[in-house]
């Protein structure tokens, strides 16, 4: 009898010291779990803003070949070139000293009665002070513009763009010109 008593005292230790390691290895399942989907999940969103970062150069790059695309066309004394960029839509708009106008043919129409000639035009310069996201495909810039021209006064202003990605294509959605 003592002897059974003996080994009923070690299998319960034996026992607790399973169920204990048990217990520890479970604690350690669910730590090695969470270990690893914030490990994945951390490397996903460094992923996500090396993506966006790499998208935010991309697109500023393009934007800033569109406007000077745009300034030497109005170098050129070619406003249908110019208005390229613009969204060729009803739904366009450009505010100005003249109030709101929608749409890219009247907007193009106004440009035409401003400037009729190339000496009326000058010499067009842009300068980008800000670039800013509004989400993943919406970039507002804004900046100022200087117009120097020999025939009459220099005039110049600031400007802010809306540009959208429409059909693929990054657009000037909205155009604030003062």
């Amino acid at each position: 009898m003592f002897v059974e008593y003996s080994i009923s005292i070690t299998n319960r230790k034996t026992l607790r010291y399973y169920y204990n390691f048990v217990a520890m290895i479970e604690h350690y399942k669910y730590a090695l779990k969470i270990l690893f989907f914030s490990t994945l999940f951390s490397a996903c969103k460094h992923s996500e803003k090396s993506d966006f970062i790499h998208l935010r150069k991309n697109v500023i790059g393009i934007i800033n070949e569109k406007m000077s695309k745009q300034q030497a066309c109005w170098n050129n004394g070619d406003l249908a070139c110019f208005m390229e960029h613009y969204w060729h839509s009803d739904s366009l708009l450009f505010i100005g000293k003249s109030g709101l106008t929608y749409g890219w043919q009247p907007t193009l129409n106004n440009y035409v009665r401003s400037y009729p000639d190339k000496s009326a035009m000058g010499k067009l310069t842009f300068t980008n002070e800000v670039k800013e996201f509004i989400d993943i495909e919406t970039v507002q810039v804004v900046g100022n513009w200087d117009l120097q021209r020999d025939s009459m006064k220099n005039i110049g202003g600031y400007y802010s763009l809306i540009w959208k990605k429409k059909n693929g294509e990054w657009v000037i959605v909205s155009d604030h010109s003062s």
